[in-house]
């Protein structure tokens, strides 16, 4: 018997559409990786093909197949037929939970964010917050996102010594989780999250709100739950649009390249601004093959990380071996979440290093002194 699908309402259309192509499994990370044809839009689109049609059931036994894609939209910009594939795996996970159907890394990491305030579970702040300013009144809120207070503390730290450097007025806050990563893997953004985020920034009188996470800066400037922040006057700001305009007086002769984190590009629009910041400081800037909008994801999105983590290493080491063909000594990125699992994910022979871009500059400067 036919059952009744609350995604087929709003995308029923659209995963009709798919015309079996082929154009986003030459661009899936994941079917790059594993060539498997089910892992791929194309082979997901199949599947909930059948699905609609009464020939499957939406149940666990499709987990690994469903549960099992980044989000990097590689997919939707190569896709000819307009399919939007990460917001329709969105809601079918959001319905695979409610019928209790869940990968169990997921179903813990919303067990956490029930009572944590970061998806690590980590009570403590972070060191770099000793000896600066928290809720405090400044012009701009800093906010790093909870890879970067708790797995790339250095990025961050970096990061603020350059807000310091060039003597931004600023504070931190005592973060919580923006949650938003709950919406790619099947449960809702915490409101109450977003309530205390938007009430801890506003009380310092920031007129803007500048995150190093670009999921957190998607999240902040997309969602609903957190438009109090422009309802308020509140402009959010990625750091790299930040840093654009400054100029840090330091150079280098490596060969550098960027690795276009999926949530700033794809999902974000901001392709331009890292490299503008970038050019400035390597004369030998070279692009990968695959960049912009065709950039190869990480592998660490979707919570692929915490669900798969040997594809997610297994793809980030993919996009490694783009920057050793063209012989980088450096990979910057903008993220957190990419710097992480690209540093994971280096093989011990590959002697380029990996940064966010504020780290690299920071480097830099620390060698001029």
């Amino acid at each position: 018997m036919k059952e009744n699908y609350r995604f087929e309402v709003d995308f029923g259309e659209q995963i009709l559409r798919c015309s079996v192509c082929g154009f986003c499994q030459a661009a899936c990370p994941i079917y790059g990786l594993t060539r498997r044809p089910a892992l791929n839009a194309r082979g997901k689109m199949l599947l909930l093909q059948e699905i609609l049609n009464g020939q499957m059931a939406l149940d666990q036994d499709l987990v690994e197949t469903l549960f099992q894609c980044t989000g990097c939209a590689s997919c939707e910009v190569n896709c000819p037929s307009g399919v939007e594939v990460p917001e329709i795996l969105r809601h079918v996970r959001q319905e695979m939970v409610d019928r209790g159907t869940c990968h169990p890394a997921f179903t813990g990491m919303n067990d956490v964010l029930r009572t944590a305030a970061n998806i690590y579970a980590e009570s403590q702040p972070p060191d770099y917050m000793e000896k600066r300013k928290v809720n405090q009144r400044a012009e701009h809120v800093y906010f790093a996102g909870c890879v970067g207070a708790y797995r790339e503390e250095k990025a961050t730290e970096a990061t603020l010594d350059l807000l310091d450097c060039l003597k931004v007025g600023y504070t931190l806050i005592d973060e919580v989780c923006c949650t938003g990563i709950l919406e790619d893997v099947g449960y809702t953004l915490h409101s109450s999250k977003a309530g205390t985020i938007i009430d801890r920034v506003k009380a310092t009188g920031a007129k803007a709100l500048i995150t190093g996470c670009p999921y957190c800066y998607r999240t902040f400037k997309n969602k609903a739950q957190f438009r109090g922040l422009a309802e308020s006057g509140i402009e959010v700001i990625h750091i790299s649009q930040f840093f654009m305009a400054r100029d840090f007086g330091v150079t280098t002769d490596q060969v550098v390249t960027y690795h276009d984190p999926c949530d700033l590009g794809r999902h974000g629009g901001i392709y331009e601004e890292p490299r503008t910041t970038i050019k400035k400081i390597a004369e030998n800037f070279i692009e990968m093959e695959h960049h912009h909008a065709q950039s190869l994801c990480c592998g660490a999105g979707g919570g692929v990380r915490g669900g798969y983590p040997s594809n997610s290493i297994g793809m980030a080491r993919r996009r490694l071996a783009e920057a050793e063909a063209i012989g980088a000594d450096v990979v910057l990125t903008e993220c957190n979440s990419c710097l992480h699992n690209l540093s994971n994910a280096k093989l011990r022979r590959q002697k380029m290093k990996v940064f966010t871009t504020p780290q690299f500059i920071g480097h830099l400067l620390e060698e001029k002194a």
